[in-house]
């Protein structure tokens, strides 16, 4: 798995909502279109298994959060992967709003109360992600690569 088919497979998502409102109207049109039995949920799934373990993606680790920027401008949208296991990351605001593609390794992983599929954080949201109940990796969407740590 390269950066470029990686790429290919995530422009299927992004091409399909560029230029939407990130709300939960959103969410669900994701879960319905992209479920988490459907093919480029799984593709992109294994995708991230493979670059994880071949070292590329989720290459830097801070207080037992795998993560990474993939790629910086698809379709307005930037591309992060994160693996965390039962731990609570450092808080942020989302300014346009982050979209998250929630795949849990093991257990029944939930990503903020939320378990495998598609959640939707709207513009001007904050808060602390925190996956809970196993290990997942989440990849996130950002309008224009737009987030704002804030020391919480």
């Amino acid at each position: 798995m390269t950066k470029e088919e990686f790429q290919e497979l995530v422009q299927e998502i992004s091409g399909a909502i560029s230029g939407k409102p990130l709300d939960d109207v959103l969410a669900a049109e994701l879960n319905e279109k992209f479920p988490p039995e459907s093919d480029i949920f799984n593709n992109i799934r294994g995708a991230c298994d493979q670059a994880i373990a071949d070292g590329w993606m989720c290459k830097q680790e801070h207080s037992g959060i795998k993560f990474g920027r993939v790629i910086n401008d698809l379709d307005g949208f930037s591309v992060d992967v994160v693996e965390m296991n039962n731990v609570v990351g450092p808080h942020h605001r989302h300014p346009k709003g982050e979209i998250n593609m929630i795949m849990p390794i093991e257990g029944d992983a939930k990503f903020d109360d939320n378990g495998e599929g598609w959640f939707v954080y709207g513009p001007d949201t904050a808060h602390r992600p925190t996956v809970t109940d196993g290990n997942a990796i989440v990849l996130y969407l950002l309008p224009d690569g737009e987030i704002e740590f804030t020391g919480k």
